[in-house]
This record gives C-alpha cells, sequence and structure tokens, in this order.
C-alpha cells in the first residue's frame, strides 16, 4: 500500500507484541538489503537547539529552505501528525576501494565526483526499499500511520539515526559507524507504532582531527560546525550563483561534491564496498576526463545523468564546476582550447567561470 494518514489500529501493542515487531523490522530490513535498522523517539530538542545556532551564525549560506519548516525539521510528530518513533535505516554505498578513489582525486586531469554520485540516485533505491519494509509491518499489523522520508522533506536524519543506535555524528557533521565507518545513506519510516527505542551511540572519535585538517577549504570551522559556505559539496551542488573565487583553486578537481573528510576519517578503514549494485558507477564517472565531460552538451548531459543525483544540478552548473576544475588543471593548449569553445556561452555564469580558466591556465603556462 502508499503512505498513509490512517490513525493505527494497533497503537496499542502490548510491551512484548511491541518488543516483537521492533526485533522482526530489523530482521525484514536485513532481508531487504538495509545494512542496520534502529528505532528513536521524537526527543529531538537538543539537535534543535544546535541546528537553531548554525542557522542564527548563517552556515546554511543559500539553503534558506533550512529554515523555511520552523520547527517541523525537529519535531517529528509536527511534520506527521501521530508519529510516535521513527525507524532510522542506513545502506552502504562505497563502491570501490578507498585508494582508487584517492588515485582520481590525485590525478587533476581527470574529474572527482563524490561517490555517493556516481550510480543510480539512492533517493530511488533507498526509498522503494523502506516502502516495501512498511509494506511487510502492514501484513503483520494491519493499517497504521507513516511516511517514508529519504531526503524528501525538513528531517534532522543525523540526529535521529545517532538515537537509533545507527553512528555518531563526527566532527566533519557526518555519521559515523564503528564497525563500517561512513559510506552509508539514510532514510526513515516515521510511524506511529510504539516500538521499544534503541540506544544511542556513543561518540569515539576522540581527539582525531583528521577530518577537519585535511579540509580543503576549512569548511571545519570548529569540531562538529560545518560552514556550508565553504563546503565544496555546497559550492558544487546547492550553490546556484558564482563559486566565489578565492575558493576556486582549493576545489581541485572536485565537480560534485567532496569526499576528502571521510577519505581522510580512520574509522573507514573499516568500510566495507557495496553489493548493491546500483551504485556502482554508470557512465564512466568514476574515471572520466575533465575534457570529456566539458565536452557535453545539454542533451548529452541529460542523458548521460539519468537516473542519477547529479541531473539535479543541470548543465549549467556542470559546466560552472568543470571550468573551475580546467583551470586547476596543468596548462595545456588542449584545455585552453576547450575552455574557449565555452567562452561565449549564452549563460553568463559559464562565461565567467570559463574566463577564470583561461586567465588561470594562461599564468600558470610556462614562459620562454
Amino acid at each position: 500500500m502508499s503512505e498513509t494518514q490512517t490513525p493505527s489500529t494497533h497503537a496499542r501493542l502490548s510491551a512484548d507484541q511491541a518488543l516483537e515487531l521492533a526485533a522482526a523490522i530489523k530482521r525484514w530490513g536485513d532481508e531487504l538489503g538495509l545494512r542496520q535498522v534502529g528505532v528513536a523517539d521524537c526527543d529531538l530538542s537538543q539537535a534543535e537547539q544546535r541546528l537553531g545556532d548554525w542557522l542564527a551564525g548563517g552556515l546554511h549560506g543559500d539553503m534558506a529552505y533550512m529554515a523555511r519548516h520552523g520547527s517541523r525539521r525537529s519535531r517529528p510528530a509536527e511534520l506527521r501528525p501521530g508519529t510516535l518513533r521513527v525507524i532510522s535505516a542506513r545502506l552502504d554505498y562505497l563502491p570501490e576501494p578507498q585508494p582508487a578513489m584517492q588515485s582520481a582525486l590525485d590525478d587533476p586531469a581527470r574529474a572527482y565526483i563524490s561517490r555517493y554520485a556516481v550510480g543510480r540516485d539512492y533517493h530511488k533505491v533507498l526509498r522503494q526499499r523502506l516502502q516495501r519494509l512498511a509494506d511487510r509491518i502492514e501484513a503483520r499489523v494491519g493499517t497504521f500511520g507513516y511516511r517514508v522520508f529519504v531526503d524528501s522533506a525538513p528531517v534532522l536524519e543525523k540526529p535521529l539515526a545517532v538515537k537509533a543506535g545507527l553512528g555518531w555524528i563526527g566532527k566533519h557533521t557526518n555519521l559515523i559507524h564503528a564497525r563500517t565507518g561512513s559510506w552509508f545513506f539514510l532514510g526513515e519510516l516515521y510511524c506511529d507504532l510504539p516500538l521499544p527505542v534503541d540506544s544511542p551511540a556513543q561518540d569515539h572519535c576522540g581527539r582525531c582531527t583528521a577530518c577537519i585538517d585535511i579540509c580543503p577549504t576549512d569548511a571545519i570551522v570548529a569540531p562538529y560546525v560545518l560552514d556550508a559556505r565553504l563546503c565544496i559539496s555546497y559550492l558544487t551542488i546547492e550553490h546556484p550563483g558564482a563559486i566565489p573565487e578565492p575558493l576556486r583553486a582549493r576545489l581541485g578537481n572536485r565537480i560534485y561534491g567532496c569526499d576528502d573528510c571521510q577519505l581522510a576519517c580512520p574509522w573507514n578503514r573499516f568500510a566495507r564496498l557495496t553489493d548493491e549494485t546500483d551504485f556502482l558507477p554508470r557512465n564512466g564517472l568514476d574515471s572520466a576526463s575533465l575534457l570529456a565531460l566539458f565536452a557535453w552538451n545539454e542533451a548529452e548531459f541529460l542523458r548521460r545523468t539519468e537516473g542519477s543525483a547529479i541531473r539535479r544540478i543541470g548543465h549549467e552548473r556542470w559546466l560552472r564546476n568543470i571550468a573551475v576544475a580546467l583551470g586547476n588543471a596543468p596548462p595545456s593548449a588542449a584545455v585552453r582550447e576547450a575552455l574557449r569553445r565555452r567562452a561565449d556561452h549564452p549563460s553568463a555564469l559559464v562565461r565567467e567561470h570559463v574566463h577564470w580558466a583561461l586567465r588561470a591556465q594562461q599564468a600558470a603556462a610556462p614562459t620562454g
């Protein structure tokens, strides 16, 4: 069945029944390929305060939607009335060994795309799994009130995952699990079933500052505090305008997102490769050259990113990002010629970044 707002006819499960159902939900999640499932209550008061402070500091940049929904983001029952519990789930996505990712990052002629985005759009994959989990619950208990979320509404997914025992929020603000690292997606099932909650995960970052030290743009301005306005993931995906000029050289060859803080995290030595074929690279996006991707016209961009999270930024931002990376690439006649072919692009945003890249190429070119 589809998601429903119908009040549950089984909200008064006995303690034993609720305990048995929670165990079954975790077992079904495993059978559906979800790597971990936990249950959280709806008290996010501490996270609400931290979110408020973050927003008050303007650290969300252009992401006005982070403040638009008021307390619905931190109070699940306001977003979906009747919610008593949140079933939180994670799905691993690491598509290749980390040394291979580092090799791509270290090659300035190759385009680096955050590895969560080289395969199929995770929103669709995880949402389908959670819907199938909801169907199994409904088959067991009958009609109940629920709603599935995968980055699709104002949800504080990481604090909820902490409360559900799925990991702790690291100093880079990503969720980390002690046995599998941080290469995973999160999704939620808000429901009105009085399930027993899991114990929150404990922080194990200790004195480590590897993620802070490695960040190319110094976006982790304090432990557990990210200034989105400096973050490469924000700049290349969420930010609609010009990338601030002082930050462009720091982007290197990263054209969609950034994985540096995860690559540096010592807990990711325990990460396992995904067995989800949907998350494996498509269209050679893990190995493509900057020049090859810059040559895509809009029709080719749309065709090659069909079913991918990358498509959401559009062709204009795609060219903007690659132009910056080409400006950072080793100087060559081929790169300068590719940039000149885009110098009169209809988009002022693209033109401005292309002209910057041409200047950077010319400045780096050997003289004499």
